[in-house]
């Protein structure tokens, strides 16, 4: 039994969007923003109008916010409706009926059995992570599907793996079953050119009223100043861990922020250069840090970060005081 929808997608040929470009200061931001991402290309649409939600990224206690692209906005901009799916039948068996209805299937797999992740979860890690379904054989145990940077095949055992038919995960009564949404594609509603525009301006004063009310790198700071104390007591593997959920996810926001408005202004959008250029010092600034705090990990010295932390607030508050009256609204 074979399903195959959409474009008939490669994973050798696939070509991913520019944003996932490996000369980006961040060619990966989070699972899901970078699904979508792939997604919405793959499909098609222009993703860079979904981008608003970056600009909600604030410091949460222990992170900076996992930004992503609400279901609001996808409906709003791309006609798509994002479902929670009933799993209650063998996973495989759902997705192909999915398929077969034309609607991408989202399913939260272990990395440890995807293979586009080798080098960091792929056999050595279990760790969830979102793909998006698109083709699957039952027979062949073949599932094509969109994950971080590109589109993927897995076969064989990672079949078995993701699927959990494999001994001692099929039947397993401790397992419970993976998160799984559908996206339901409504293509006649679904915005273009101009109105793509207007739309995603329409979101991001919406997500402009959300931002944190107070610069969150000034928040941060103080937290930042103990968890180093800490962390340079820390192996590597901490280190990766801890820059991942913050310095990573605030980079990647204001990297994709930049581009965001990249796309507006060469769609006619102006007076965003300033905006512009501050985000990619926010996300210059967090990568800066990010390699500081790597060498103080490895050599158990408490860094110097007040230049790099003044540079980054400063780029925060100016991104949002050159924006443009007709985008504050």
């Amino acid at each position: 039994m074979a399903v195959v929808q959409f474009r008939n997608l490669d994973a050798k040929t696939y070509q991913h969007h520019p944003l996932h470009a490996l000369d980006r200061a961040w060619p990966e931001t989070n699972c899901y923003v970078d699904l979508w991402l792939e997604l919405l290309h793959g499909l098609g649409y222009e993703p860079l109008a979904s981008l608003p939600v970056v600009f909600e990224t604030g410091f949460e206690g222990d992170h900076f916010t996992f930004f992503k692209q609400p279901p609001e906005v996808l409906r709003a901009l791309y006609g798509m409706t994002v479902q929670e799916t009933a799993v209650w039948r063998p996973l495989e068996h759902h997705v192909v009926e999915q398929l077969t209805f034309g609607r991408p299937v989202l399913i939260e797999f272990d990395s440890f059995y995807l293979p586009d992740t080798v080098g960091v979860a792929y056999r050595a890690n279990h760790t969830k992570s979102t793909v998006a379904a698109l083709s699957i054989d039952i027979e062949a145990k073949r599932l094509g599907y969109f994950h971080n940077r590109g589109y993927h095949l897995l076969q064989g055992d990672d079949f078995d793996g993701v699927f959990r038919l494999a001994p001692g995960l099929k039947g397993n009564p401790d397992l419970l079953p993976p998160y799984c949404e559908v996206v339901k594609l409504s293509p006649q509603t679904a915005l273009k050119g101009p109105a793509l525009v207007e739309g995603s301006l329409t979101v991001l004063r919406e997500h402009l009223r959300r931002r944190p009310p107070i610069n969150p790198v000034a928040t941060y700071r103080p937290r930042l100043a103990q968890d180093v104390a800490w962390l340079i007591t820390e192996p590597m593997e901490t280190y990766h861990l801890y820059v991942f959920n913050t310095l990573r996810q605030l980079g990647a926001s204001y990297e994709l922020g930049q581009s965001y408005f990249q796309w507006l202004t060469a769609n006619g959008v102006e007076g965003l250069a300033e905006a512009t250029a501050a985000c990619g010092a926010v996300s210059d600034g967090c990568k800066a840090v990010l390699m500081v705090l790597a060498r103080a990990v490895t050599r158990k010295k408490l860094p110097d970060l007040k230049p790099s932390m003044d540079a980054i607030e400063t780029a925060w508050d100016t991104v949002f005081r050159t924006l443009p009256a007709r985008i504050t609204g």
